[in-house]
């Protein structure tokens, strides 16, 4: 296919700033970007009969919407809710309104998880 696009997986190792917003992510970045994830994708490709290129877009393209996914699956209204709370405790900028936005936030997950283990339970 002359439009799908090349890339080059590489192995990257930093640096950032040790106050970098975004560190955590970017030290998990550093370590698995040492893996070769051609060796899962090869045998993939083998056992399926599934172009390797075809694995990796699908990989990929798995990961970049699973944020819209879990949107799906939650609902806006129930993430606008939880995002609410940690707005809130933020502009109030203290520990004590932190923790009880965690307390709130907890006691709503835990609603929405009512059903995984007993899908006849209600919350």
């Amino acid at each position: 296919m002359s439009d799908a696009p090349v890339i080059r997986l590489e192995r990257w190792a930093g640096p950032w700033a040790d106050d970098d917003p975004d560190g955590a992510f970017k030290a998990e970045v550093a370590a698995l970007s040492q893996l070769d994830p051609l060796v899962t994708l090869e045998g993939m490709s083998r056992a399926l009969d599934i172009p390797v290129g075809a694995l990796a877009r699908y990989a990929l393209a798995r990961w970049a919407t699973a944020g819209s996914g879990g949107l799906l699956e939650v609902g806006p209204d129930m993430v606008e809710r939880l995002a609410a709370e940690f707005d809130a405790a933020e502009r109030a900028g203290t520990d004590a309104a932190r923790l009880e936005a965690y307390a709130r936030v907890r006691g709503m997950v835990s609603w929405l998880r009512a059903g995984l283990d007993d899908p006849d339970a209600s919350p």
